[in-house]
């Protein structure tokens, strides 16, 4: 390897060619440039320059500029109609919609649960032995009311709704009628006649109707979402009620499989809406399937208090102290006033 041009600030500058044939001489070296090189390849280096002291200048306060009505109005206008009819400025609010809770939260049932589950029971066995099965045990109806007990304590427990089919078809599986065997018809209509005294039995807080109506017509969206094992009978109920009007969307953990607490449940109202948490209000009695899931999906709370189920109740007491709604209710004619009120911010 040839050695390289000496290079010394006295002598005459390298041409472009020199220069670069001695910086790859000591690239392929595998050196950096002496201090001496760098002053003869590119000169000395820059005398540091000290910032030049400005000045502060006056600036007079600027006058604000008047708005009147016209031109607020010319702010708040759409100025993109092509996008379509989307909501002004002025138009916007915090709040889009309201998830409700139904079973103790809009309705409450007007007989005992264990009395309307023995009737539908008794209905539904009848029926049965009216289409020949005749394999089935004096007094099955027993087993059928049991069997939505054991349902029901699984589907808490794994948070995984068990479907009221389901769990029928399984009991009826130990009596001689295997699915195989079993018609899909009259396993439905035995389901339909267990729950239909439960159905009818359903009644609406006071205020409710009325409720949901001024909140349709605030434009406000609505939906129901409820922990309830047989989809085809609670849509039923909904129409029983009169609710179906008022309602975007209306769901039962049937229909999905899970249940709430499992923010999967919420999401799919919000994804239908198109809504981002904080824009939502989640009402309901429980505080641990309603409030504190509305709480982790960073939705505002309303707890009602009116009266529930006694292990409701239980739960209630366990987390009353960690768990707190932003508000609570008693009377659903103050609700539209209070949602409005969060929605104006």
């Amino acid at each position: 390897m040839s050695d390289p041009p000496s290079l010394s600030p006295q002598i005459e500058p390298l041409t472009p060619e020199e220069k670069e044939k001695f910086l790859s001489q000591v690239r392929a070296e595998g050196r950096a440039l002496t201090s001496e090189e760098q002053y003869a390849l590119f000169g000395p280096p820059r005398e540091a320059t000290k910032p030049v002291a400005r000045q502060a200048e006056d600036v007079q306060e600027m006058t604000a500029a008047p708005l009147d009505a016209a031109k607020l109005a010319h702010l708040t206008q759409n100025f993109f109609p092509e996008l379509g009819n989307t909501p002004s400025m002025a138009q916007q609010r915090l709040i889009q919609g309201v998830i409700f809770d139904f079973d103790d939260t809009l309705a409450y049932l007007s007989r005992p649960l264990e009395e309307l589950m023995a009737d539908g029971a008794r209905a539904a066995e009848g029926y049965m032995r009216s289409t020949g099965m005749d394999l089935l045990p004096a007094d099955f109806w027993k087993q059928i009311v049991e069997a939505r007990r054991f349902a029901q304590e699984k589907s808490e427990e794994e948070r995984e709704e068990h479907i009221a089919d389901d769990a029928m078809s399984f009991l009826l599986q130990f009596y001689g009628y295997p699915a195989s065997r079993m018609d899909r018809d009259v396993l439905r209509q035995s389901v339909d006649i267990f729950y239909a005294p439960e159905m009818s039995a359903w009644r609406l807080h006071p205020g409710v109707l009325a409720m949901l109506k001024t909140l349709h017509a605030e434009k406000y969206k609505i939906a129901i979402i409820t922990n309830y094992n047989c989809d085809r009978v609670f849509q039923r109920t909904v129409d029983y009620l009169g609710l179906r009007p008022y309602l975007d969307l209306c769901l039962a953990s049937a229909t999905v499989e899970y249940r709430k607490p499992d923010p999967l449940i919420f999401n799919i109202v919000l994804e239908r809406w198109e809504a981002l948490p904080y824009e939502v209000v989640v009402i309901g009695d429980d505080l641990q399937r309603d409030i504190q899931a509305g709480i982790e999906l960073g939705a505002l709370t309303i707890q009602t208090t009116f009266a529930t189920s006694a292990q409701v109740s239980f739960e209630n007491e366990k987390v009353t102290a960690i768990v707190h709604a932003d508000a609570s209710l008693d009377d659903f004619s103050q609700l539209p006033m209070l949602v409005q009120a969060w929605a104006q911010g």
